[in-house]
């Protein structure tokens, strides 16, 4: 007796340099089933804000292929693929609930938090500083932003937490 065909799998491809979308659009008019979770990304260019749509996971994009039924072979040729992620020789599946998982947080709204920029005026929500209002200079790594604090008539330059400070 024959067992029950293995469902399809989610794979994950590697794309070339900044061609994500262009291998989706190829992958998917092949029919393949594709999944590439994107976000919104605001930017300071010249001067002024810009929103643009970027990859989650630039460079890659999952795949749902079946072992049996489908036809892994042109998904190498196509446009914008560099390769199938491989350990050893064998792709490895991904598991469905990592795809579902970032499916839904990426479907349920977040908040959108306000761009600063220098000179911009805020409030401290720390502890310590709370309700204090400072100037805005710089951000300080990926989580940290460098604020100007009027304290004991002088001005002191400190290092936050970026989740500390509330624009104005």
């Amino acid at each position: 007796m024959a067992g029950k065909p293995a469902p399809p799998r989610w794979y994950l491809i590697q794309c070339k340099p900044k061609q994500d979308a262009r291998a989706e659009e190829h992958l998917v008019r092949q029919a393949f089933r594709c999944y590439r979770p994107t976000q919104c990304v605001t930017r300071l260019r010249g001067g002024q804000k810009r929103e643009s749509v970027e990859s989650l996971f630039p460079g890659y994009l999952f795949i749902q292929l079946d072992q049996v039924n489908d036809n892994w072979h042109p998904i190498r040729s196509t446009r914008g693929v560099s390769q199938l992620v491989c350990f050893g020789d064998q792709p490895v599946a991904i598991a469905d609930e990592l795809i579902e998982q970032l499916q839904q947080r990426l479907a349920s709204p977040q908040p959108q938090e306000p761009c600063l920029s220098p000179g911009d005026r805020i409030r401290l929500k720390s502890a310590c500083l709370q309700e204090m209002e400072a100037i805005f200079l710089a951000r300080d790594g990926t989580e940290r932003v460098l604020i100007l604090l009027q304290l004991l008539q002088r001005e002191h330059t400190l290092s936050v937490p970026r989740n500390s400070v509330d624009k104005l």
